[in-house]
């Protein structure tokens, strides 16, 4: 499909036009996306900010289309399609439409969350169900769409469409997104560490006094692109290390990672949409924070720490408590932990909500081969971890 397909669909008034168009015949995309950007609630995610650098460092051979919903002459809706093709299990071809992804399983180590469609405030619900409509009966030649890090409201029109229109929904990879609902805090009386568990609270308590007593705690954020771009070089090295010394795999030894988000770190600094902290003890550094800021909102994308033999000292839940308190003083309304179940997340959080990584397809035998190899991969899964949990509970009895 590499011309314009166009379908009118009327669910409400206005009229909402969908077109669907490679990248390269969308002219003037950066103004057609920041004035949407302008009128929608949407995610750092789906600002033209990140998806600006994510189309600049897109892998070769990617085919990248967009998909533009207008009510008149007004954009009510964009998004970014990719097709690919995707083996599930190592079994399965699947012809597969993707959803702000390339299908490139390196590059897609990136990673969002709180996927959508942008789309205008005052007629998203309407514009989602015309998008989805439209594209259950207009995307050829396909076996499978692919929705990641969907958020929840996205997900559930997803679903009632998806039923409505005989199609499977597969969940792919289920999170939770950890975070601190920083009003709450405040109608609670504004102290956020007297909402942490007991346990927490002497945790940080001890860790605060030992690197206090280095000489002062200092808790830094970078004002310029050059001052962030070292602090993201110091994380690195941080945060390698730690993942090194657990024999697995840093962000950073993805070849993607790094220039994508100098690139990221150098547009946005200035305006304070990367947020890049240092937290120091007696002038040297135990913990780096990259986040984001989008609208009131904090967004901790990754960080490195500054790990010793003496677990008393707790680096990482030190930096995250300053951040969070930084961010109430801000006034700012929520300090999001993203998905993934680090332990600082479970213990800092007073909030959380499902981020899911789904997919849909007509319902078939190839959709429901899929899910029967989902289900078992699933329990093997289950087995595995209830094996592990078992043989380390026999360790720790000798």
């Amino acid at each position: 499909m590499d011309t314009m397909v166009c379908a009118t669909v009327e669910r409400e008034m206005p009229v909402i036009d969908v077109d669907l168009l490679p990248l390269s015949e969308v002219p003037h995309l950066d103004r057609l996306w920041t004035d949407l950007e302008a009128r929608a609630d949407g995610s750092f995610f789906l600002s033209w900010l990140w998806v600006s650098c994510w189309l600049e460092h897109l892998p070769s051979g990617s085919r990248p289309f967009v998909l533009v919903a207008r009510s008149g002459e007004r954009v009510v809706g964009l998004a970014i399609l990719c097709r690919a093709t995707v083996w599930r299990y190592g079994l399965l071809r699947k012809r597969c439409w993707l959803l702000h992804e390339t299908g490139d399983r390196v590059f897609d180590r990136l990673t969002v969350e709180y996927n959508g469609i942008l789309a205008d405030e005052g007629c998203r619900e309407v514009v989602w169900t015309v998008f989805l409509d439209w594209l259950a009966r207009n995307v050829g030649d396909w076996d499978e769409m692919v929705l990641s890090g969907i958020s929840p409201d996205f997900e559930t029109a997803v679903r009632s469409r998806a039923v409505s229109g005989g199609h499977l929904v597969h969940v792919r990879r289920a999170e939770t997104a950890k975070g601190v609902d920083l009003a709450r805090v405040r109608r609670d009386g504004g102290e956020y560490r007297a909402g942490l568990g007991r346990n927490t609270r002497s945790a940080v308590r001890r860790a605060e006094r030992l690197y206090d007593e280095r000489g002062g705690i200092a808790f830094e954020i970078a004002t310029t692109a050059d001052e962030a771009l070292g602090y993201f070089e110091d994380m690195e090295a941080l945060h390698q290390a730690a993942w090194k010394a657990r024999g697995k795999y840093g962000a950073f030894d993805n070849p993607v990672f790094r220039p994508f988000h100098r690139r990221l770190i150098e547009r946005a600094t200035s305006s304070g949409q990367v947020r890049l902290c240092r937290i120091t003890a007696g002038g040297r550094p135990i913990g780096y924070l990259y986040n984001f800021v989008s609208g009131n909102r904090v967004l901790n994308y990754q960080s490195g720490f500054a790990y010793e033999s003496d677990n008393r000292l707790k680096p990482g839940l030190l930096s995250h408590v300053l951040a969070v308190e930084d961010a109430l003083a801000r006034g700012e309304a929520y300090y999001d932990f993203l998905a993934g179940s680090s332990g600082h997340k479970q213990h800092l959080s007073n909030d959380r909500q499902r981020l899911n990584w789904i997919s849909v397809e007509p319902d078939g035998m190839l959709g429901r081969v899929d899910a029967a190899l989902g289900a078992l991969r699933g329990r093997l899964t289950a087995l595995r971890r209830s094996a592990s949990a078992t043989l380390s509970d026999v360790k720790a009895r000798r």
